[in-house]
């Protein structure tokens, strides 16, 4: 009888910790922060690209060059649908029933609840299936993975181009300027 108030208090003091523990974790943000950079393209031909994610929010990087690219700029399905809609080819929110659009406040609020998905998650290799969807989306063609990062790298770039010609941003013929080989 001993023995198993024992073993019943010891599962019990267990569960207890783990709780805890996970919950520390969680507080403290544990792979709940927004990245400071994203490596894409890891397995390119002419190298990844690191993309500083934190520059592109918080600096001077959208189109007008006033102010920081909005989440929903590359995380488009991280808006209600009818937002989304206004928006084409990008007419897809996820989840489908989503009433909030995803900014850097709600992420920090909860992470989980802002539901961002990486772009692989929808745009998954040619020939692969996404882990959101049950085909890679199509506009005119399939739209892979690489195909998304370049539409809307280049695109955004080109834009900020135009709209300031002394800019930095590479242009769409510019490869390694963002593409980097390992040493």
């Amino acid at each position: 009888m001993k023995h198993a108030i024992r073993c019943s208090l010891a599962a019990t003091f267990g569960v207890f910790a783990l709780v805890y523990f996970v919950g520390k974790l969680e507080s403290v943000g544990f792979a709940q922060t927004m990245p400071d950079t994203i490596i894409l393209g890891k397995d390119a031909k002419l190298g990844p690209v690191t993309f500083n994610h934190h520059a592109h929010n918080g600096g001077d990087y959208s189109v007008s060059g006033t102010g920081p690219v909005a989440c929903i700029e590359c995380h488009h399905t991280a808006q209600p649908a009818a937002e989304a809609a206004k928006r084409p080819p990008h007419k897809t929110a996820w989840p489908a029933d989503r009433t909030t659009t995803l900014t850097e406040d709600l992420f920090k609020q909860d992470p989980k609840a802002a539901g961002v998905a990486a772009c692989r998650d929808c745009h998954a290799k040619a020939g692969m299936t996404p882990k959101l969807m049950p085909a890679i989306p199509k506009t005119t063609a399939e739209m892979t993975n690489q195909q998304a990062f370049h539409k809307t790298c280049t695109g955004c770039h080109a834009e900020v181009k135009k709209n300031k010609p002394d800019s930095k941003a590479p242009t769409a013929t510019q490869c390694t300027a963002c593409h980097k080989k390992a040493a």
